[in-house]
């Protein structure tokens, strides 16, 4: 298992660039260490803002520093950026068109113990709503690093979602196929296409093992590009299959799973099961132990998978 967790990464990458590179700017509501971004705050101070529990204005100032030439990524837990200062991101890091990178650290249940004040399991839905808003949800360390290094690059407004803790590798160190804005392909099947996102790629991979066992042949499609969406991998996995899983950890309404489904219908219809959290508030847990009580797990998405194949 990796020991280092997304967000870790995603302040690496930042410290390697920052040091050619004196527009990257880190921001910071009073996160820096549940961020894992004090050592960049120590390393670049002038690089470098905190602007306290204020959400709202953490958007704001991002924004107006975007518009000056700089490239600020303002880091805030999940639960609170995609709620407190759901405006500023729709009107100053979208609607403007600036480029601020919004990364929403310890998402879904990661704060499990903290209830659902500090869960964050309609993100999803709420940031692929706004027109100009990308959303991306990485699975592993290895593709949080590829897909940072990739919006480095490029100049518009996007949500990144983050869990808590580390997760286990879904790939190799020197082998990640990735490819900007285009879902990865992990494995082909025939009968069963379960298509996951975030922290639940690799349960959906462990899933397509047990089914393996069983004699059925499943396919699994890491989409870590939530929006925008690659409606080619969905309609191309639905195509093959006889049902489609979709895993996801967040609402049952307006997440990848309502997005899978839309697609399905209207191009190849299949029977499509979505498994998310519920529409209630959540046990209090460890995000495995919530996982492991609403099926979110291996066992769970291979059960489902049996259950719609009859």
């Amino acid at each position: 298992m990796s020991k280092i967790a997304n967000r870790q990464v995603i302040c690496d990458v930042l410290m390697e660039n920052a040091r050619e590179d004196k527009d990257i700017v880190v921001l910071c509501s009073d996160s820096r260490g549940s961020a894992s971004l004090a050592k960049f705050a120590d390393n670049f101070p002038e690089q470098f803002i905190e602007v306290g529990i204020a959400e709202q204005n953490l958007v704001s100032i991002s924004a107006g520093l975007a518009k000056c030439g700089k490239k600020p990524y303002a880091a805030s837990p999940a639960s609170f950026l995609s709620t407190r200062s759901y405006e500023q991101c729709k009107v100053d890091a979208a609607y403007s068109n600036t480029n601020v990178k919004l990364i929403g650290i310890s998402g879904g249940v990661s704060y499990g113990a903290l209830g659902m004040s500090h869960h964050s399991a309609q993100d999803i839905a709420a940031m692929c709503a706004i027109p100009n808003m990308r959303v991306y949800i990485p699975s592993d360390r290895l593709q949080t690093e590829c897909l940072i290094k990739a919006l480095l690059s490029d100049e518009k407004a996007a949500y990144i979602r983050v869990g808590r803790n580390a997760v286990e590798d879904v790939y190799e160190e020197g082998n990640v196929p990735f490819e900007m804005d285009r879902a990865t392909v992990i494995r082909e099947g025939t009968d069963v296409a379960i298509i996951a996102c975030g922290e639940m790629v690799k349960p959906a991979v462990e899933a397509a093992q047990l089914l393996e066992i069983k004699g059925i042949h499943a396919s699994v499609v890491d989409m870590y590009c939530v929006k925008p969406l690659d409606k080619g991998a969905i309609v191309k996995a639905a195509g093959n299959a006889r049902a489609v899983i979709t895993a996801e950890e967040h609402s049952p309404f307006g997440g990848l799973g309502s997005m899978v489904s839309q697609v399905v219908a209207g191009e190849c219809p299949k029977k499509v099961v979505n498994l998310a959290l519920p529409d209630a508030p959540v046990i209090t847990g460890t995000s495995k132990e919530v996982f492991d009580h609403y099926g979110l797990n291996a066992e769970g998405i291979a059960k489902a998978a049996l259950e719609a194949l009859g």
